[in-house]
């Protein structure tokens, strides 16, 4: 089983001082301690459960644009962006962008948007949530289009909510026929059966084994249904369990899950200390948990 490192929380004491070394020094520990992905949080406000707007919140596409230039093996993403926060054309470049400034490592996280307060508070439409989904599925459409090699990638698109009249990007990404999409969240009705019919990748949230087989078996179903290839699609979960607090927990925890065919675990440091955890992290987690 792999590993995945979501850096969500800025907050560190010294933030308005030391807030990038910070970032920067563990993404490198991770980069170099065997971290399969490395990703970022893609909001405009920090999140209320951790510590809301008054809190700090980097854009994340600029900053996995400078992680891109610190790191050398670790894939790059959002867990996720929203489809609200960008034209999904734009989109599509800034991820070809950090595909080929990192020579292939960026993963382009996607998904319907929920944080209404930061587009209430900068003054951004936040649609309802089946025009969310609608644009999303559009988007989705739309990126497809844009990485194209040629057969009809510059045809105008003609949706809904979206009209692009030269889908183009020159250059093309680093990684054929496009970087992976991961589609995140865990709705049976909407979400994974677009994880089924445009995605490479998935991530659920880690609420059990229980409940991840349940939506594994929802999206084996969309899957069926749309005539693509469950087993192809990477599984990733998201857990919130101190790994480095209880490595014992945190491996039996990966291990029922590996079970399910889950394929990246992903998780975040914990407490004031960013590196020092990741670097714990490295040392005691995972050379174990690519035996899992």
């Amino acid at each position: 089983m792999r590993l995945g490192l979501h850096y969500a929380d800025f907050s560190h004491p010294d933030w308005a001082t030391r807030l990038e070394e910070r970032l920067v020094e563990t993404a490198r520990v991770a980069d170099q301690g065997g971290v399969s992905l490395l990703t970022v949080m893609d909001h405009w406000f920090q999140m209320e459960q951790l510590g809301g707007p008054e809190q700090p919140m980097l854009e994340a596409y600029t900053t996995l644009g400078h992680l891109a230039a610190v790191t050398e093996r670790v894939r790059l993403g959002a867990l996720v962006t929203g489809v609200t926060y960008r034209h999904p054309a734009l989109l599509a470049k800034q991820v070809t962008t950090l595909d080929r400034l990192s020579r292939g490592r960026a993963l382009l996280g996607i998904g319907a948007a929920w944080h209404e307060r930061e587009h209430v508070g900068l003054g951004v439409p936040f649609p309802s949530t089946s025009e969310r989904f609608e644009r999303l599925e559009e988007a989705l459409q739309v990126c497809l289009r844009m990485w194209d090699d040629g057969a009809g990638g510059s045809e105008p698109f003609e949706g809904s909510h979206y009209r692009v009249a030269e889908p183009l990007s020159v250059p093309a990404p680093y990684q054929r026929p496009h970087p992976p999409i991961l589609v995140g969240g865990s709705g049976e009705r909407k979400t994974l059966r677009l994880v089924a019919r445009y995605a490479q990748a998935c991530n659920l949230f880690g609420e059990g084994p229980e409940v991840v087989a349940h939506k594994l078996d929802v999206l084996r179903r969309h899957c069926d249904d749309a005539g693509t290839d469950y087993d192809a699609i990477e599984k990733t979960v998201i857990v919130t369990d101190d790994a480095v607090a209880d490595p014992d927990g945190f491996l039996a925890t990966a291990q029922a899950y590996a079970g399910l065919g889950v394929e990246t675990l992903v998780t975040g440091p914990v407490g004031d200390d960013p590196v020092g955890w990741t670097t714990r992290l490295v040392e005691t987690v995972v050379p174990r948990l690519e035996q899992v």
